[in-house]
């Protein structure tokens, strides 16, 4: 049995009300991988309430998940992200998402990205388009990085491995109007593919990070690649750059410059 959009995004807000039930509240908060890498008990209520859902309605499809791992099962895939900034979650600051894909033969044909706190839904289907809330969207018409708005994220060991993004940070910092950081992979692709933001790149990120991100920022209009403009974004290791069409190799271009060139404004 293969799920429908609307499947995705019942469960996507029926996962938002658990996070939204319990945003403000103290919560018992632990570490992952680093200090900065968190998890609740609200991102396993969460989680918990999703794979159950799944199982019991798509018995034998895999599951990949943030706190969970990736179960046994046959080639349908789910990438399931229950609670998309935690770190903004447990301080009490309203940007967090909960994100779904659903995959076929490797492929990605569904994604759901919600926000409880704005009642915001973001979906889309291979090939049909992107929506939010069920109203058609798409990408800027940005042209130039001069008149565009970026964002971006950091690893969660950037305190450690010199691997942090913080060059490129500093390159796009001076290309732009400005780059921004909210937290949310997930949202971060969406705000692209609804024309808030033009460009959003970030590196060493998990495949339910930007599974369902990608797809609707692809389906909004934006060229979605990794790093070196290949079309894989999901396989180790991971990143990810998408914008507007304009933008797209002005960003591949800033994100390739030696560091001379980098600090040269000619």
């Amino acid at each position: 049995m293969q799920p429908t959009l609307d499947d995705l995004i019942l469960l996507a807000r029926q996962a938002g009300v658990i996070l939204r039930h319990g945003f403000g509240r103290r919560h018992q908060v632990g570490s992952k991988s680093h200090a900065i890498d968190l998890v609740t008990e609200i991102d396993y209520q969460s989680e918990t309430f999703l794979l159950g859902q799944i199982r019991q309605r798509f018995p034998g499809h895999r599951i990949l998940a943030e706190e969970s791992g990736l179960s046994e099962g046959d080639d349908p895939l789910w990438l399931v992200d229950p609670l998309d900034g935690t770190v903004n979650y447990a301080h009490g600051v309203p940007i967090f998402s909960v994100s779904l894909a659903y995959a076929e033969g490797g492929v990605v044909r569904l994604g759901v990205v919600y926000d409880p706190m704005r009642d915001e839904c973001f979906a889309a289907e291979r090939g049909r388009g992107a929506w939010l809330n069920r109203q058609p969207i798409h990408v800027s018409d940005t042209r130039t990085l001069g008149e565009s708005l970026l964002v971006t994220g950091f690893p969660y060991d950037m305190w450690s491995n010199p691997e942090n993004n913080l060059d490129n940070f500093a390159r796009f910092a001076v290309h732009t109007r400005g780059v921004r950081r909210l937290g949310s992979a997930a949202l971060d692709l969406c705000y692209v593919a609804a024309g808030r933001f033009d460009g959003y790149w970030e590196i060493r990120l998990q495949p339910y990070d930007v599974a369902a991100g990608g797809l609707i920022a692809a389906e909004a209009g934006a060229v979605v690649t990794n790093l070196h403009g290949g079309e894989d974004y999901l396989s180790p290791p991971q990143s990810i750059l998408a914008a507007n069409p304009h933008l797209h190799p002005q960003m591949l271009a800033v994100l390739h410059e030696t560091p001379s060139q980098a600090g040269d404004e000619s």
